[in-house]
């Protein structure tokens, strides 16, 4: 990753749902190092008079974190968000939001007690009029400011350490594209160094997790400047699929006729630009992504380096993916060996689970084989396709997720990459939230996946598996352990006829003291059985 990415980070340092709240971007807010706006239900920081929430301290992580990042107190989103703020809307129930004035994930009503669950469903299955709004949807979004927040267009240090606020409008699209870019920008480090080995939404456990969040509040953000309280993303199913099925002008996009690395005219993509994609000029200037305009969408599937993606990922290379058991292993990060997480994250291996980063399988592959915006980290949102594509990475994460039925435990609580434990929080994120709060299945969040929804005897299949595929690892252990009980049973059938034929044998005066051992011994067999 470059400086540029790591400029774009320290602009976007201050708290909000999707960046900095609106209500946070001033200087007493700064200074204060306070973000606890208050509701419009009653006017009261976080809407405390009406029991939503409190302004109260941030508690951060004590783990110890991983190698990778040998430094400290030189990237401001260490300790996320500590560098801006101290003190955040800690909101009660089922309420959430910077301000307490929302719900969370999963709920709804005027107070947040109603249960919810949507469907995202695959985009080929919609009709016509449902492909047509979501187009539009994502159009409107990229032509609508946001109403609630703003962009940093400098460092916290450019800002005078909050005396001189640096912010911006954006629109709501631009928002998440900027957000994906600060959790993945360089560290800034002086000069003209950088440190590049660094990632708060990649490369690590935090993986899934932080897109998932990302996708959520992406799809919240877009139900409320339509309006539409069922909206949800639609994923795109490319196992197996021999070229880039969504890109037509009917849906993501058809190619430039003369230009293969443009969008068809005939897409209203075509006129997009896009934001924070030029990471290695912003390093060598020590500056920040500002969401100025850095021309047209770039394109051009199936035209990349085919030594490291041939093509598009298999069907057969998602099952082993989802047979894997652990879900991060080694050192947590793109060198990790039979790790789910590396494994659908595309650094290992979709065939062995054995770390390659020499390749791109899974998740990367897509990026890698759409050859243009999507194939750079920091600017990959640019691209409309970056939805339709992580949602259904989500799902394979979801089908993991059911078939394990992992314990919170399993999420690695230290020692993993910089912002990556369970119980750190995810940058940039306010109001916020833990890693370890979305290693959880997507229905207590509020969502289902169209093609997870099996009938029972499906899903009850599902549920088997995992033991059948422990039973399978130490089946050379049950076949030893019956043939040494069918051995005991024999030597103990033998010894019990021959107590029974002495017995026949025995003064009546100890028939009864026979007959309690006989009930004792049969007894204890039962038990060893």
């Amino acid at each position: 990753m470059s400086l540029f990415a790591m400029g774009f980070l320290l602009v976007i340092l201050q708290p909000s749902t999707a960046q900095f709240p609106r209500a946070c971007a001033n200087t007493q807010s700064l200074l204060r190092k306070e973000c606890c706006p208050p509701w419009d239900g009653d006017g009261s920081p976080c809407g405390e008079l009406s029991s939503r929430g409190s302004c109260q301290n941030i508690l951060l992580s004590q783990a110890p974190l991983g190698p990778q990042f040998p430094f400290s107190g030189v990237d401001d989103r260490e300790d996320w968000p500590s560098v801006f703020y101290n003190r955040t809307c800690k909101c009660e129930g089922n309420f959430k939001g910077f301000n307490c004035g929302e719900c969370k994930f999963g709920f709804s009503g005027l107070n947040c007690t109603e249960r919810q669950l949507r469907t995202r469903r695959n985009i080929f299955q919609l009709t016509t009029s449902e492909k047509d709004k979501f187009l539009a949807y994502l159009n409107l979004a990229k032509n609508t400011p946001s109403q609630d927040y703003v962009i940093a267009t400098g460092t916290y240090t450019q800002m005078n350490n909050g005396s001189n606020p640096m912010f911006r409008n954006i629109n709501v699209y631009d928002l998440f594209v900027w957000m994906h870019y600060y959790a993945s920008r360089d560290t800034l480090l002086g000069g003209s160094s950088v440190w590049r080995d660094i990632d708060f939404a990649h490369e690590a456990p935090g993986f899934l997790p932080w897109h998932r969040v990302f996708l959520l509040m992406w799809e919240r953000e877009i139900q409320k400047i339509t309006g539409d309280e069922n909206f949800t993303i639609p994923y795109w199913d490319w196992r197996d699929a021999e070229d880039c099925v969504v890109c037509t002008d009917e849906y993501m996009g058809g190619r430039h006729p003369t230009n293969p690395n443009l969008l068809s005219p005939a897409s209203f993509f075509s006129s997009w630009q896009v934001i924070c994609t030029q990471s290695e000029e912003y390093n060598s200037q020590q500056a920040l992504c500002n969401a100025t305009s850095e021309g047209p969408i770039l394109r051009n599937p199936g035209n990349n380096d085919k030594s490291r993606t041939p093509r598009l990922p298999s069907s057969a290379e998602v099952e082993f993916c989802l047979s894997l058991t652990q879900y991060e292993s080694g050192s947590m990060d793109k060198m990790a060996n039979y790790s789910f997480r590396n494994t659908l994250e595309g650094f290992a291996d979709p065939r062995t689970a054995i770390s390659n980063i020499s390749q791109s399988g899974l998740h990367n592959a897509l990026h890698i084989y759409m050859n243009g915006s999507m194939s750079q980290v920091q600017g990959s949102a640019n691209d409309p396709i970056f939805v339709l594509h992580h949602a259904f990475v989500d799902s394979i994460f979801e089908r993991w997720l059911r078939r394990h039925r992992p314990m919170l435990e399993v999420y690695p609580a230290a020692n993993a990459p910089i912002g990556h434990n369970r119980e750190n929080y995810m940058v940039p994120f306010i109001p916020l939230y833990r890693n370890g709060e979305f290693f959880k299945p997507s229905r207590e969040l509020g969502y289902d996946y169209e093609y997870l929804q099996e009938p029972a005897l499906d899903s009850f299949q599902e549920f088997l598996i995992p033991y059948l595929e422990q039973a399978r690892q130490i089946w050379a252990w049950l076949v030893g352990a019956a043939v040494i009980g069918g051995i005991i049973t024999a030597v103990l059938t033998g010894f019990i006829l021959a107590c029974r034929k002495k017995r026949r044998g025995t003064s009546s005066e100890i028939q009864p003291l026979l007959v309690e051992s006989e009930d004792y011994n049969n007894i204890s067999y039962q038990s060893n059985f």
